[in-house]
């Protein structure tokens, strides 16, 4: 029912916070017991990002064979999930708007861990880069 997210082992030297990331599985479940009745109520509840970023996640780590976890440092950097796999890391933002944007910290991430790609997930209807390699 729970997911628990350990912080990635980045190796970077860096100080990163250590405390695991708590995620409810199932979101239907989370949307149940707050009571959530339609779509609408949902749109405009506090709840929306996590959910998606619990939804997102949970969709990508169902096949995923290799290491994963989270990237945050006290300085502000941040990676909602990073992936590796065959030496290869893959950093995904889960961003619950029709118009993603992400900020230094996102950044300074990536190349903190050398990320080989990035991407942020969105409800967007088509895919469009932010910068170069994202």
């Amino acid at each position: 029912m729970l997911r628990i997210l350990q912080p990635f082992n980045s190796n970077t030297g860096k100080r990163v916070v250590k405390t695991p990331k708590v995620y409810l599985r199932d979101t239907g479940t989370l949307h149940a017991l707050l009571n959530i009745q339609n779509f609408d109520a949902f749109l405009g509840h506090p709840v929306f990002g996590a959910s998606w970023e619990t939804m997102v996640i949970e969709q990508l780590l169902v096949n995923h064979e290799g290491d994963f976890g989270f990237y945050r440092t006290p300085a502000g950097a941040e990676i909602d999930l990073v992936l590796e796999k065959n030496g290869k890391k893959i950093a995904i933002e889960c961003k619950a708007t029709t118009a993603p944007s992400v900020g230094r910290g996102f950044y300074a991430a990536l190349h903190e861990l050398h990320i080989d790609q990035a991407f942020i997930i969105s409800p967007v209807k088509d895919k469009y880069p932010i910068k170069e390699g994202v």
